[in-house]
């Protein structure tokens, strides 16, 4: 997963273009953050905890049992009869 995002990041960051809109965002979101302050910081905290949330479900989430192969019960048998 990680790969395919940096192969999109790269390929976004070759043109110069895009670097500039992309830049432009970047550049544009901290003055957003400072000017609407409570309610900014409300939106990236919970996004933050969604983030850490998701994580936690992935990592607890239990384990689907494998499913019991049907020929084991003839593994002991002889085969030869």
């Amino acid at each position: 997963m990680w790969g395919a995002v940096l192969f999109l990041v790269f390929f976004l960051l070759i043109a110069p273009s895009t670097r500039k809109i992309l830049f432009g965002m970047l550049g544009q979101s901290g003055g957003w953050i400072s000017s609407w302050a409570p309610f900014s910081y409300i939106l990236l905290a919970l996004v933050a905890v969604a983030g850490v949330f998701s994580f936690y479900l992935m990592v607890h989430w239990p384990k689907t049992p494998e499913p019991e192969n049907p020929l084991a019960r003839y593994k002991h048998d002889d085969c030869v009869d």
